[in-house]
């Protein structure tokens, strides 16, 4: 499980070394650029993406990596498939679905890349964050840009026990398989259809409300330990000279590409 979940990873480099408030401040930045970019701004999506891919190799990361990583993106950009057939426009190709008759505009091409292309990118660049900042050092740069001290606890606990919840959920499936028995030739999952929903719904149940007492139990203990709502590091995290520059520099590329984009 710590494969799946976990992104980080430990080099020597520029964008490792840099204060995480920058890294979250640039990231955060990026993506609201590349969100305001106009749809077609071919251009601006080239240079973000030239940025993006700077950031990868001032981090020495693999871009296969980040590539594979951001691949996540795309089920959910097909929502936005719509437009291509809802957007007002010279037409492109027409489509015949049952009693539907559907036609393709160039402006709703247009749309549906650039939503396409701004979600791919952004997600790569959020890929870059994790995989160059440690989790601990993200949550106290959440603290200290002012996000509120209850949503930081809330990421925090998710992050530490999501590993845990992926354990239990594990036991509950082997369990579930020792106790299933099934005929040579039969179904992999024993069962009919009804039967495997019905046993999958009993160990959502089971699993929420063990994770419901492990909750209690962990909240209690860290009561009972002095927990303030206040969440320590080791790490002082002082902005350097270096910082400022660098984040003032990855600023003002960004508005560099705004303004590319709105030539």
């Amino acid at each position: 499980m710590y494969i799946t979940f976990e992104h980080y990873q430990n080099q020597e480099s520029l964008i490792h070394h840099l204060d995480p408030r920058v890294k979250v401040v640039v990231t955060v930045l990026f993506v609201i650029s590349n969100a305001l970019l106009p749809d077609g701004a071919w251009a601006a999506f080239a240079l973000s993406w030239l940025m993006l891919l700077g950031c990868i190799f001032l981090a020495r990361l693999n871009l296969v990596f980040i590539i594979k990583r951001s691949l996540v993106v795309l089920p959910f950009t097909l929502a936005a498939a719509t437009a291509i057939f809802t957007f007002p426009g010279q037409s492109v190709f027409c489509a015949q679905i049952g009693s539907w008759h559907l036609t393709a505009t160039d402006a709703g091409l247009v749309r549906f890349f650039s939503i396409l292309i701004r979600s791919w990118v952004s997600v790569q660049m959020a890929i870059v964050l994790t995989a160059s900042t440690p989790f601990p050092d993200l949550i106290h740069a959440l603290r200290h840009l002012r996000v509120p001290s209850i949503l930081v606890a809330i990421i925090s606990f998710m992050y530490r026990y999501i590993f845990v919840l992926s354990d239990e959920a594990m036991r509950l499936i082997r369990a579930r398989e020792a106790r299933s028995a099934r005929l040579r030739g039969g179904s992999k999952n024993g069962g009919t259809i009804k039967w495997r929903a019905k046993v999958a719904g009993n160990m959502a149940g089971q699993l929420f409300l063990r994770s419901y007492e492990r909750s209690e139990r962990v909240y209690n203990a860290m009561l009972s330990r002095g927990y303030r709502r206040v969440l320590l590091t080791i790490n002082p995290h002082v902005m350097r000279s270096s910082d400022w520059v660098v984040g003032g520099a990855a600023i003002f590329m960004l508005f560099l590409i705004l303004m590319a984009g709105r030539v």
